[in-house]
Order: C-alpha cells, then sequence, then structure tokens
C-alpha cells in the first residue's frame, strides 16, 4: 500500500499547536475591507482554532495521527 500523502493545500492552512489542536486564519480578511470596521479586521488577523466537529477531517488530510 502507498504511503499516505499530506493535502498541500491544507498543509498552507492549518497548523499544529503544541497541545495539537489545530489553528487556522480567519475568512473575510482578504477585500470589500472598507465597509468592515477596524475593530473587526483587527480580530480578523487573530487566529483561530479548528472546531472539534472538524479536527479529524482536518487531521486526516494533514497526515497527523
Amino acid at each position: 500500500m502507498p504511503k499516505m500523502r499530506t493535502q498541500r493545500g491544507a498543509a498552507k492552512r492549518f497548523k499544529l499547536t503544541g497541545k495539537k489542536k489545530i489553528k487556522r486564519g480567519k475568512a473575510y480578511k482578504s477585500h470589500i475591507l472598507n465597509k468592515k470596521s477596524p475593530k473587526r479586521k483587527r480580530n480578523l488577523r487573530q487566529a483561530g482554532l479548528v472546531a472539534a466537529s472538524e479536527v479529524p477531517r482536518v487531521k486526516r488530510m494533514l497526515g497527523v495521527g
């Protein structure tokens, strides 16, 4: 059986924290920024965590156990 391959698109979007949680960037930060408040844009810069229901799927894409 061949080796599992990491999905490269997922590897660019997600990082593991020290406690094996999955860190992600937030959406809605790429364009149409002039109607968004500075507070909202500032909060979008902070990293978020992947929801618990999605963790098994993302870990499978990343190839981590």
